[in-house]
């Protein structure tokens, strides 16, 4: 039913009991989980766009940073602590 790594068990266990819950309420609906560690996309340019979307946010998290931990330590000698 399931592989023995729990990343791809989890899903399968959510389905079985979501479907016996559903089950038990009288309902028709069914639900099916599948599980994918990432998204593939066979686009090229899609990926590029991703690709360099998360790394331009990146590049201004990593600019971000430094002036955060200098306000700290300049804080930290204002209060001579």
């Amino acid at each position: 039913m399931c592989s023995p790594e729990p990343i791809n068990c989890f899903p399968v266990l959510v389905n079985i009991l979501s479907n016996t819950f559903l089950r038990l309420s009288n309902s028709t609906a069914r639900l099916r989980v599948w599980s994918r560690l990432f998204y593939v996309a066979e686009n090229t340019e899609l990926k590029n766009y991703i690709f360099f979307g998360l790394f331009t946010y990146l590049l201004v998290l990593a600019a971000g940073l430094p002036p955060l931990f200098a306000m700290s330590s300049v804080e930290d000698y204002k209060v001579k602590s």
